[in-house]
């Protein structure tokens, strides 16, 4: 274990302790997190997911952080991925339960998902987890590859930000193998199905940070598959 093994660590722990040991701080974070759910959405998906690719880079590399991986303008793209995930779902935690029971499949599923932890919940959770990773996920998984080779080919500067993405261009460098067999046809359904199922189990406060928590996830999953076209 290196010694910025240990940095991370020890950061990891002193920011997340307070929200242990101190209820005003949990407090706080919930009732931010009501008021302010898009740019709260925006903070916790740049961090954590920004976080995630970091630590990818650290098992591909050795190193948390290189030149031209830019920090700076993939905060600011996860940031943006991260209050649009926020709004898919809240449209697909109302929406896929409201869908239910107009078909009559399960009556009172809108009402457990709101509710504490049930048998019903969790069968909602999973259709709603389903539905938005057989949809929105290959979109949003895509459109993130594209912004990640745009971000690289300025080298990781901010003035990436400011430019145009050449999206013909850019779709036809996406490795569409490991797009396709590994990223859709494995993550999905063996990880992003359950852990999204998990996710929408959760307090509403909660599920957003998971889901950005699970974007560390991703980052593994990004350095493996990164690994595997190698």
């Amino acid at each position: 274990m290196k010694k910025s093994d240990l940095i991370v660590i020890a950061v990891a722990i002193l920011v997340l302790l307070p929200f242990f040991v101190s209820d005003a701080v949990y407090g706080t974070f919930c009732d931010l997190t009501r008021r302010f759910p898009l740019w709260m959405a925006f903070l916790k998906f740049g961090i954590l997911a920004t976080f995630g690719e970091m630590l990818g880079q650290r098992i591909k590399t050795g190193q948390y952080y290189r030149k031209g991986f830019g920090l700076l303008p993939k905060f600011i793209v996860w940031g943006f991925l991260g209050m649009w995930i926020a709004l898919a779902m809240s449209v697909f935690k109302f929406g896929i339960p409201a869908f239910m029971e107009k078909a009559q499949c399960f009556h009172g599923v809108s009402a457990a998902m709101a509710g504490e932890f049930s048998g019903l919940k969790l069968v909602g959770a999973f259709f709603v987890s389903v539905m938005m990773n057989t949809s929105f996920a290959p979109v949003f998984m895509t459109f993130h590859k594209i912004c990640d080779l745009h971000v690289a080919s300025y080298e990781g500067r901010a003035v990436a930000l400011v430019h145009p993405i050449p999206m013909r261009k850019l779709i036809q460098e996406v490795n569409w193998d490991v797009q396709w067999n590994f990223v859709f046809k494995k993550t999905i359904p063996l990880f992003w199905i359950p852990a999204h199922t998990l996710t929408f189990c959760l307090p509403g406060e909660f599920q957003v940070l998971f889901a950005a928590f699970c974007s560390i996830i991703l980052g593994l999953f990004l350095s493996i598959a990164a690994m595997r076209k190698q």
